[in-house]
């Protein structure tokens, strides 16, 4: 597996670093350490010191340079290679650009599987590893995005939340494939949709009630127990949940439960115009969830 992994030197991407430790179990066969230098940030004086705005660019790369090279000695040691001949290459990159389209293009450029990145998750505070820009490279990124909330050296728990679609099924099959140690217990989760408004519910019979729903239960069962047994055949423990409530609560009350490591969700490609305010489950997840997040894209319906 190719995994691209973005630093800056802050706390939250060396959580980055740190979750290639989690990965170890499956040696990637490439890890690129990416470090994005933004030259619009320095045209705060609209040009009119070039002088003092090269420099501060070259002091910005240097400093990106010393960064690269700190994260590589990082990545070797979680990759438990720091003292063995080396298994998985790891290169560093200094790239120029907007964040998240830069961490996108090296990512295509490389054709990485995966994207790593640290997130401060709700923060407001501008800088490279904002909760924003995790949620844009998401939505722009040519392969899954797994963002780091917290350090994370093994996966014991992960929730795999799912729906009736082929990005679930894509989800599933990278989390199977690529990701997993045979170690950790997966909850694969869905929350059916309600067939029936709270105002209708208010003047049907139990019984009526029950024949609406059973059909949609049952179809969120069947799909969950499918998934289940693709996991079991790869030797995981697995426990199934299906709910009938709100999406978000259902997954976010769910992970908390379960102290969850890290949650899994796919996500199909947007349009131009979708790609202004990804306003999905996906995005929501990628703020409010306690854990870490793998997004895994697909293609749209």
């Amino acid at each position: 597996m190719r995994i691209l992994c973005a630093v800056d030197g802050s706390e939250y991407s060396q959580w980055g670093v740190q979750t290639l430790e989690a990965l170890a179990d499956r040696q990637p066969d490439r890890v690129a350490l990416v470090h994005v230098v933004n030259p619009a940030a320095l045209l705060t004086s609209k040009g009119k010191n070039p002088v003092a705005e090269k420099r501060a660019l070259a002091a910005m790369e240097k400093a990106g340079a010393l960064l690269l090279r700190e994260a590589a000695r990082s990545a070797r040691a979680a990759l438990g290679q720091a003292a063995t001949g080396p298994r998985t290459m790891i290169q560093t990159v200094l790239a120029h650009g907007p964040l998240a389209a830069t961490i996108a293009r090296q990512a295509k450029r490389m054709k990485a599987d995966l994207i790593l990145m640290g997130s401060r998750g709700l923060s407001d505070v501008r800088g490279f590893l904002l909760g924003s820009v995790s949620r844009q490279l998401a939505s722009i990124a040519p392969c899954p995005v797994f963002v780091v909330k917290q350090a994370i050296s093994r996966l014991a728990t992960v929730v795999l939340a799912v729906g009736d679609s082929k990005q679930s099924r894509a989800a599933a099959h990278f989390l199977r494939s690529r990701i997993l140690p045979a170690s950790t217990t997966v909850t694969i989760l869905t929350s059916a949709e309600n067939p029936v408004t709270e105002l209708a519910e208010r003047y049907l019979s139990a019984t009526q009630l029950t024949n609406l729903k059973r059909p949609v239960m049952d179809r969120a069962i069947a799909l969950v127990n499918g998934l289940r047994q693709d996991f079991i055949k790869d030797g995981h423990s697995v426990i199934t949940q299906v709910n009938m409530d709100h999406v978000i609560d259902t997954i976010v009350k769910q992970v908390q439960a379960d102290h969850s490591d890290l949650l899994v969700i796919g996500s199909r490609d947007l349009t131009k115009s979708e790609r202004l305010h990804l306003g999905s489950v996906s995005e929501c997840l990628l703020k409010y969830a306690p854990c870490s997040v793998l997004v895994v894209r697909g293609a749209r319906d």
